[in-house]
């Protein structure tokens, strides 16, 4: 199973705005991997950096998106750092 679409982009780029309406006229779902960071970690991505720091993030990130490209079959948006690290699938 792999997404229908990946969207990539800048933080507040309108990934979600544009994933959520692209994943309603495919009539799939929607899923933003930054959500499944705060899932994870029990608390926003801000917090995230400030209490733990960047690294912690990048590798709850990798967790996420590597997670969820292989499980999400909808519309998938990375987080912004996803594709500058790496390390990131």
């Amino acid at each position: 199973m792999r997404p229908r679409v990946v969207l990539v982009g800048a933080p507040g780029a309108g990934k979600s705005t544009v994933g959520l309406l692209l994943a309603d006229r495919l009539g799939v779902n929607f899923r933003d991997t930054d959500d499944d960071v705060e899932l994870i970690a029990g608390k926003s991505i801000s917090d995230i950096f400030v209490d733990d720091g960047e690294p912690a993030f990048r590798a709850l990130e990798r967790e996420a998106v590597a997670a969820e490209l292989t499980i999400h079959d909808g519309v998938l948006a990375l987080g912004g750092g996803a594709v500058a690290d790496a390390a990131c699938p």
